[in-house]
Formats: C-alpha cells, structure tokens, sequence
C-alpha cells in the first residue's frame, strides 16, 4: 500500500501510518480511504494482532478530504437530484461503517496524534478507544468545516454531541473552532497529551493494559444519555430556541451548514448514534447539493488551496526565496509588512523619512510581538529574533543587497516616483520593485522606474499581520520573472495571492468601491443610515458599509476621488456621493474613526452611534426601501462590477475573483464570491435584476455586454471561462 502502511511487532500491536508519497500533508481520499480500510480489516482479522495505533509519517496527521476528492464527489450532480443525493449519502455511509468498525472493535485502537488533525482527520481519532496528541502547542485539532460552508460529516456532529453534550458541542460546531492540544484535553476530546516522540509508545503502553470496558464507548452502553438538557423538556427547547435565534441574528440565515448542525445536533439527541450518523450523512449529502455550499467549498477550499499552490505562476521563472528585502514608510502598512516578512525569517530595512519615524515602525512591530507572547502564540526568544530582523533607517544606502524592495508611502504619484528612483540607484540590477499602492495604476508609477519589466505592484491590506491577501497587479512591462518572485514572496510570508492586470483600483480596490459608494449614494437618496446597515449585515458583509468607509477614513475615500478626479479631467463624473463624501470632510470635519468622528460618533465613554447629523445632511425619505432591497443592491453592485473587470481583463480568472472578494475585502462568504452569485442566481435573473435596479438607481446598475451575451445563451460565468482555458 502506497499510502498507509500496517506494521505488527513482536509485542502483537499493528501501528497503521499515514504517510501519502509526494504530499506535505496526509488527506483523505479515493486511494487513501480505500488502504485504510484494508488495513483496518487486516488488523482486526489478524489473531496475532492486540491492538492499533494509528499515526502519521508526516508532522501532521491528517488534514481532512482531498480537494480533488471533494470535487470529485460533487461533480455532475449539479441540481438537488434524489440520484445525486443517494450517491453521497452511501458515500459518507461507507466511511460511517468503516469509522464504526473500529469504534465497535474488541481491540483497542488508539489514535496517535502526532500533528494538526482537522476536519475528517479528527474524526478518525474521535472513532477512537483513546485519542493522546502531541503537545505542540502549534498543532490544530477540530472540526472547522462551516468555514467552507459544509459541516463535519464523517460522524462529528454526533460524537462532539454526546461527548460534550449539545449547549457545549453546538458552538464549537457552528464556529467550526479548532483547538490546541491543551484545549482539546480540557474539554475531554481528547484523554491526554504527550511529546510527539512518545506517542506510539505511550500508545501501545495504554494498549497494553486497557480494560475490556474502556473498548466500549459510552453511548454504546446501555442506558446512555446524552449530557445536558433533554431538548423534550422547557428548558431544552428554551436553550435550542435561544441557540438558533442568535445564530440567525448573526448571519441572517445566509449559511445552510449551521441550520443543518442544529437540526442534525437536536435529532441526534433523540436517537441511537447509528440512527444518528444516518442523520448526519442524509443531511450533509443535501447540504452538499445546496449552491450556497458548493459556491462556498470551491473558493474557500477547491479554488483557495489552488491559489495558494501558484497554480497561476509563471512555470519557466525559476523559484525564488528571499533573505533581505526593503521596505519603504514605516507607517502601519509599511511597518505591518515588516513585521510579517521578520517572521517569516526575512530580513528586512525598513525605511522612512527619518531615523525616529522609522523606529516608530519598530516599535509597532515590537509591540505586536510582546502582544503575541503576552497571549501564549510566540515564546520571548522568537519574539526577539522577529525584532532582530528588522533595521530601521533613513539611509538610502542600507538597501544594497535587498531582493525585493516595496514601497508603502503615502498615495501620492510624485511621493512614489521619488523613492523609487531613489531605491533603485543602490539596488541590484536583479531587485524587483514593488508598490503597495491601493488605487493608482502600476503603469503609471512604473515610468517613474529604469527598469519597468522588473516593477509590480503587491497590494496588502490592513491590517497587514490578519489579512491573509495580496493582490498583485501586472503592470503593462511587468515582466514574468518579476510576477513569478513576487507569488513566491507572498507565499513565503504565509499569505494568498491573487493576480490581476493594471487598471485604477485594480480588482479589489475597485469593485470594493462600489460597496461603500452604493451606501454613500442611499443616504443620499434618503435611505435611513440605520437600514442601510442592516443591509449590509443582511447581505453577510463584515462589517456594514457606513461603519466600514469610518474605519477605511473618509478622509482617504475623499483624497482618492479627487486624485481620481484629477487624473481623469473631463471624463470624471462627480456622483451625489462623492458631493456627500466633500462635505464631511471638508465642511464638517468628520474624517473618520481615528479622528473620533465620522458617519459615527464614537463616546469614551459608550459604544459608537451614528452621527445624528446626517438627518441634516441627507433628510430620510418618507418611503424607504425593505431590508431585502438594500442587501440585493449592495450584492447586485460588487458583482456586476467583478464581471466588468472580467471582461476587461482586469482579473482573468473567476476563481481570482472570488478568492480575492473573500479575503480581500469580505464579500458575502456564503455566496462563494460576486461571480459565484451571478451563476448561483443564474445569468438570465441577475441579467432583470440589473435592468430593473437601473431603471429604478441609474445606469451604474446597466448589465455589460459579457453578461447579456451569458444571459442568451444560457452560459455561466465559470462554465464559459473555464472551457475558453
């Protein structure tokens, strides 16, 4: 077997390996299920064998399913068909059987957790007679499915359930947390934690001496019940009212996975956990069918780990892994920069005007670190050698030497021309040149460079050290190595890249845009600023727009219009919102959050408010619009901006799209992305539903001609694209 391995010692115990050739990390699929399986089968066939341990040749466990297993498993079934619906269900019921196999097993198994274990890979060690983990704390055990819109099918739900009982599993389930070793040993998930050098021995030492009844789980023994309150009695249906009412409060029903763990937990409490895992592998294979899950699981999964894996890097360019890089502004974005690249054991200049306001980008990153002690995830020798790695400066000459010199300073053109004719001068002829810049066009800044093939732009986004994107924008003489060692860089600091062409406000920043502007444009409608809020919330955005476009700073909002402005001349059109954005910022001196005063309030002494102010400035309609208008107007409006920039080439590839609004600026997860939401509406609809909003708001709702021609033909943004490549 290629996969998993079967060993049986003299001391009669089989330890069984995962350990996938060619794989950073175990998964689970076709070819590796069907050799666990047989090794499961040989060892409990085997007279000789007393009992197994099951490990890991890699320094993970397992990670869970295959993306290419998933995908698998859900292709051609693209409608809630009861065929399609069948075929997953005895799917997920032959790994039930093989799970209850061993859990059922006169001999003791025991799952030797040497690493991270997520997903269907904690789920073996919860089938488990006894479950010891390493006590790295870095290692991640859990079930963190609902992060890609599905949940824990491999018996999760009703093993965390009668282990923990429902208030305690159903968190942990909706949230899809995982946990370090020690968290998962004070919950009782798993029995004990030990250095994962002496895991199989401590394994086989349990084994050994193990009790007939502890190969018997509880709910395997008469009389069990399931810890916790009865959902039959007042204050069970209490507490599962109250679970699902905050649920709903929080995502507006957006998610069908957490409607679906709620069902299957307070079912589960009710039966046997045979009648429980068929609940369980009924209710996933139709969630699996749902659009709102599949959208999700091919972004967040399929096409994530596919971006995260270059598959769009430039195959000729050689990898690139970088010592010494520059960075130019110590400001938050600059210094944040910094700071991810030190920890990822880079070294890095970090640059500014003058020596103290450099080494005010130190001390922020100083800062960030003992923070990260003081909460357990970094030890004070790690933090110091991350601190170490930075040298702040003014002195344009310690740049000799950098790989990769970016730029963070203030958008301004002229600013960015002079530091990258200035950086330039002491670089290497090899050095690539990078702008952070959020809006301005790489083209452009490049004419400032001699040597534009060697110039990009990485676009971060703040705050640096949690966002998990950067957008890199090819810029018209962008050459490919200059692409290739810049997805390199961006993976070697641990973050996604997407890659878009040039154009003002690239991908993100543009289609963003329209979501603050839409809400900027209702108040001026006279759209009340509480609904429009709402709306957004409603609509499964982050954060709602008004509150957002504060903590952006109107301010920059305001600066990059009449930058916008200013490079456009007479082919700029000034909007009503642009007209309201003018006046906060420079009539009413209300520039944003950090200034204390925007769309907001923001007390000392209470939570933040909406300014009553806006009543004046954009007096309420007397008809307002329904929650339900709102939320389809700020979704409508992102993704017909994302299929414009499709069509012009701005981002060429709808797995781009979608992975970049997730990570980039929180588009509504549960749709899988804007062009996710086209198809998932379907061309045709989303085709009248942009006719009828732009008759009703105005031509920035006008569908483009991309979409007019899917909508004739019946076609699909990803169907369409992916048989043109």
């Amino acid at each position: 077997m290629a996969n998993v391995t079967l060993a049986r010692g003299d001391d009669g115990i089989a330890v069984i390996t995962w350990d996938m050739p060619g794989r950073s990390m175990n998964v689970m699929n076709d070819a590796s299920m069907a050799e666990f399986a047989a090794a499961v089968d040989q060892a409990l066939s085997d007279p000789e064998t007393k009992g197994v341990v099951i490990t890991s040749g890699k320094p993970a466990f397992i990670a869970g399913a295959d993306l290419d297993w998933l995908e698998a498993m859900l292709a051609g079934t693209p409608g809630e068909s009861k065929g399609a619906r069948i075929r997953l269900f005895d799917t997920f019921m032959d790994v039930h059987r093989l799970f209850r196999q061993i859990e059922t097993a006169k001999k003791p198994f025991v799952a030797a957790i040497n690493g991270t274990a997520l997903g269907g890979g904690f789920e073996v060690c919860l089938a488990c007679h006894r479950r010891i983990a390493t006590d790295d704390p870095r290692a991640l055990l859990g079930l963190p499915e609902t992060k890609v819109g599905l949940f824990p099918g491999f018996g999760g739900t009703q093993r965390y359930l009668r282990m923990l009982g429902a208030l305690e599993a159903l968190p942990v389930l909706l949230d899809g947390t995982s946990l370090s070793p020690a968290q998962a040993l004070a919950r009782g998930l798993v029995d004990e934690v030990a250095p994962a050098a002496e895991l199989v021995a401590r394994a086989k030492e349990w084994i050994r001496s193990a009790p007939a009844e502890a190969l018997v789980k509880p709910w395997d023994k008469p009389g069990f019940v399931v810890p916790g309150v009865d959902p039959r009695t007042l204050a069970g249906v209490q507490a599962f009212s109250a679970a699902n009412a905050m649920q709903r409060a929080r995502t507006y029903g957006n998610y069908p996975a957490l409607d679906a763990i709620q069902s299957v937990v307070y079912r589960g409490m009710l039966v046997p956990l045979e009648t429980g895992l068929r609940t369980e592998a009924k209710a996933f294979a139709k969630l699996a069918l749902d659009p709102r899950a599949r959208n999700m699981v091919r972004t967040q999964f399929i096409n994530l780990q596919q971006a995260n894996r270059l598959a769009r890097r430039p195959a000729a360019v050689a990898r690139k892994r970088f010592s010494r890089i520059g960075v130019l502004g110590a400001g938050l974005m600059g210094s944040g920069i910094a700071h991810v690249a030190a920890r990822a054991g880079i070294d890095v200049v970090l640059l500014d005007m003058n020596q103290k306001t450099a080494e005010r980008g130190l001390d922020h990153i100083r800062r960030q670190q003992q923070a990260a002690v003081e909460r357990g995830r970094t030890g004070e020798a790690e933090a110091r050698a991350i601190v170490a790695r930075v040298r702040p400066t003014a002195d344009y000459a310690r740049l000799a030497g950098a790989e990769l010199v970016i730029e963070a300073v203030f958008e301004n053109r002229e600013v960015k021309a002079e530091v990258t004719r200035r950086a330039e001068a002491v670089v290497g002829s090899e050095a690539v040149f990078a702008s952070n810049t959020s809006t301005l066009p790489i083209t452009g800044l490049a004419q400032a460079s001699s040597r534009p093939e060697r110039f990009i732009g990485v676009h971060f986004f703040s705050p640096v050290e949690r966002m998990p994107l950067v957008e890199i924008i090819r810029g018209e003489r962008t050459g490919e190595e200059a692409l290739g060692w810049s997805m390199d860089f961006v993976r070697q600091i641990g973050k996604t890249p997407i890659v878009v062409n040039d154009s003002r406000g690239f991908y993100t920043s543009r289609v963003f845009g329209t979501y603050t502007r839409e809400a900027v444009l209702m108040l001026a409608e006279g759209v009340r600023p509480a609904l429009i809020e709402n709306g957004g919330k409603a609509a499964g955005m982050p954060m709602p727009p008004l509150a957002l476009s504060d903590e952006v700073a109107i301010s920059l909002i305001h600066h990059i219009a009449v930058q916008t402005a200013k490079d456009l001349g007479d082919k700029y059109r000034a909007t009503a919102a642009d007209r309201l954005i003018a006046e906060l910022v420079e009539r009413q001196n209300r520039p944003g959050r950090r200034a204390g005063k925007g769309f907001y309030e923001y007390p000392a002494d209470g939570p933040k408010r909406l300014w009553p102010g806006l009543a004046q400035l954009a007096p309420p309609a007397a008809m307002q619009p329904s929650l339900d208008e709102v939320k389809t107007r700020f979704l409508a409006i992102q993704a017909l901006e994302a299929a414009r920039c499709l069509e012009e080439n701005v981002v060429t590839d709808p797995a781009d799209a979608d992975v970049g609004a997730l990570l980039g600026w929180g588009f509504a997860a549960w749709t899988g992305g804007p062009l996710s939401y086209i198809d998932m509406l379907g061309t045709g609809p989303f085709v009248e539903l942009c006719d009828r909003l732009a008759q009703q708001h105005g031509e920035r709702f006008l569908p483009n001609p991309m979409l007019r021609d899917l909508a004739h033909r019946g076609g699909t943004i990803y169907v369409e694209r992916r048989a043109a490549a």
